[in-house]
């Protein structure tokens, strides 16, 4: 990797310095309000390009991170519904269990209503406020 690096920036010191030697006329540069020194041509390019490519580094880097902020907040989105299904589910399993009737309800058939005994003997349902029985049907 370090050797890659070494290469590249030897390729690009060549073509610097041969920017600066076959472009060897001075020129003077307008800044709009103002004017710069007669420089030459060839580190004029020089400069040009370097500030396009910090430029374009900084602004590449900058909106990197906004879509990395764009992908973050879509995954958490979608973590958060996906948990949000989870609690509906959660709540849902919930309820079904403290509706559902109990051990002694479902075995011997009793109501849920406090006060309320079943018959034995024609399975109607008879109401009496003073005892609950419970009674096994055989």
């Amino acid at each position: 990797m370090r050797f890659i690096l070494f290469v590249l920036l030897f390729l690009s010191f060549a073509y610097a310095l041969g920017l600066v030697l076959v472009n060897n006329t001075d020129i003077g540069v307008n800044l709009l309000f103002s004017q710069a020194p007669a420089m030459n041509l060839g580190l004029l390019l020089i400069l040009c390009m370097t500030l396009g490519i910090i430029i374009g580094l900084l602004l590449s880097l900058l909106l990197f991170r906004v879509f990395q902020n764009k992908w973050e907040i879509s995954r958490l989105q979608k973590n958060n519904a996906h948990l949000q299904e989870q609690l509906n589910q959660a709540n849902i399993a919930i309820d079904r269990q403290a509706n559902a009737p109990t051990a002694d309800q479902a075995v011997y058939g009793t109501p849920a209503v406090p006060g309320v005994v079943a018959d034995d003997i024609d399975n109607t349902i008879a109401a009496d406020a003073s005892v609950i029985n419970k009674t096994k049907r055989f």
